[in-house]
């Protein structure tokens, strides 16, 4: 690691790989962070990474653009969103057991779906990406610049869009909404607004957002598609969201420091090839669990958060 830090190209690079290997991180987190906040635990995030994964490769691969892939994939992690709304909001059921039931269906859906439409071919098929997009002056830049202003769309997307989210949480009506949706759903339903169109319309975004992690991956980093290739990262997301303490400020954060330990792993196996790399790959997850299990009781989640709410129920 030192010879990363004395070396300017060796650390630009990694600097460069943190911020890259955070993205899809911080899509997934945003979605959790706005699931979360309007009182819906959503644990599907990692299903959802996956559905935009495979959504990506195949708008891309049928389309031929990355355009047609971040259509499909988005269009995937919606419906993914629609499951769980309609059976969080509409049908009461336990949270927890239905993010589950939705990741497993994910797993295999897109497992089944990738062999029957790409068949033995579909880690050789060379996906049409996203292309860096060099930001004149800034990109110049050194370390900075070469990290956050020469990188394709989606990358400025997702750091854009952690201000918005910010703003329109703790700074407009629709995010006190939101937030009173999570905390005091019956002053709510008192206030003349509906409860589950609140829950509805965040989960539904939220899902989409998280998708668009996945298509980051597919479309930006390998260019193809592989069974189960969200590795837990809509896990870490929600790491990254207690961690953050439900802000999109806060998940940020966290996202980058998830960033930084991937990255590291990766350097890790590089320069240790004898050692298995199993130890390196697990970092990051050993770091998500040591931030979870160091904020337990001083991390407040929103009141309602896993609890359906029955307007009829005193």
């Amino acid at each position: 690691m030192l010879e990363v830090l004395m070396n300017p190209e060796l650390l630009t690079g990694f600097v460069k790989s943190s911020a890259q290997l955070s993205v899809p991180l911080m899509f997934a987190a945003l979605a959790g962070v706005l699931c979360e906040r309007c009182g819906v635990f959503n644990i599907a995030l990692e299903g959802m990474i996956l559905a935009g994964a495979f959504g990506a490769a195949l708008g891309a691969y049928l389309t031929g653009s990355p355009i047609g892939g971040l259509a499909f994939g988005i269009a995937f992690g919606v419906l993914l969103g629609m499951a769980l709304a309609f059976m969080a909001v509409s049908l009461h059921s336990n949270q927890f057991v239905s993010g589950i039931a939705l990741n497993i269906l994910a797993f295999r859906l897109t497992a089944y779906l990738s062999r029957r439409i790409f068949g033995s071919e579909a880690s050789l098929i060379d996906l049409n990406g996203f292309t860096a997009l060099k930001i004149p002056l800034l990109g110049s830049l050194p370390i900075v610049g070469v990290t956050l202003f020469t990188q394709d769309i989606l990358f400025y997307l997702a750091f854009l869009l952690v201000p918005a989210f910010q703003f329109v949480l703790f700074r407009t009506r629709w995010g006190v909404i939101v937030t009173a949706t999570g905390e005091e759903p019956r002053a709510v339903d008192a206030a003349g607004i509906s409860v589950f169109a609140v829950r509805y319309i965040c989960v539904i975004f939220a899902s989409a957002i998280a998708s668009i992690g996945g298509v980051y991956i597919v479309l930006t980093q390998v260019f193809l598609f592989s069974e189960d290739m969200s590795a837990g990262k809509g896990f870490i997301a929600l790491a990254a969201v207690i961690l953050g303490r439900w802000s999109p400020l806060g998940a940020l954060a966290a996202c980058l420091l998830f960033g930084f330990f991937d990255s590291l792993q990766l350097r890790l196996q590089f320069v240790n090839p004898d050692v298995p790399y199993q130890l390196f790959v697990a970092l990051p997850y050993i770091v998500a669990i040591l931030a979870i299990v160091g904020l337990l009781g001083r991390s407040r989640m929103p009141t309602m958060v896993g609890q359906p709410y029955d307007r009829e129920q005193r």
